[in-house]
């Protein structure tokens, strides 16, 4: 990588890999004395749930984190802050995924989608932080062949984000099937490729 931001690039990488590894050690390996094994492997249906969903979007935050560093040539210490601030909520997620594993169909499970729910919130927030501050004029963080229609769909997507994943958090105290689903829908809507067209000048 050339660019001034390849370290950055280099560090947020490994973070993610990482964060998407742990996810797998939450499921327990069934043991011989505590029964037969389909029973254990169907029983543990929730962390199969909770960890194909986790690993979709730490995937799909990743893929989006690629397309922001597509556009984001340079550095400054602000953009270092801001992707910390969301590394650290990437490496968060593990912890509310074992959570909503632990209590998925049991009577504590509502409480639990909230807080998985609010996980996502908190890492749209930084998200939105981390690309309001490149793409301000103060800072003006982007390269001289900026994609004008890629960075107008990402505005449009990010504006859309934070009020989505907080309707999923509010959801969840009603219904938290619909909440999980209403989750997939959003990881789906993010992963959409962006069709942008290479202009001289940004929709900022």
């Amino acid at each position: 990588m050339a660019s001034e931001t390849a370290r950055i690039e280099a560090f947020s990488d490994g973070v993610f890999a990482i964060a998407i590894t742990l996810l797998i050690l939450e499921i327990k390996v069934p043991q011989p004395s505590a029964g037969p094994l389909a029973i254990q492997l169907a029983r543990q249906w929730p962390s199969y749930i909770s960890y194909v969903i986790s690993f979709s979007f730490i995937g799909i935050m990743w893929i989006n984190h690629h397309r922001l560093f597509n556009h984001i040539r340079r550095s400054n210490h602000g953009l270092m802050i801001y992707n910390m601030l969301l590394l650290l909520g990437v490496t968060f997620v593990p912890y509310p995924t074992s959570v909503l594993a632990a209590f998925l169909g049991k009577p504590d499970q509502r409480l639990a989608a909230i807080f998985y729910n609010g996980t996502y919130f908190f890492i749209a927030i930084f998200f939105n932080l981390l690309w309001r501050h490149a793409k301000s004029p103060k800072d003006r963080l982007f390269g001289s062949d900026v994609d004008s229609y890629a960075i107008a769909e990402i505005n449009r997507k990010y504006a859309v984000g934070l009020t989505a994943y907080a309707l999923c958090a509010v959801l969840a105290w009603w219904s938290v099937p619909a909440s999980l689903c209403w989750n997939v829908a959003l990881a789906l809507f993010f992963a959409l490729p962006h069709k942008g067209v290479r202009t001289a000048h940004a929709d900022l």
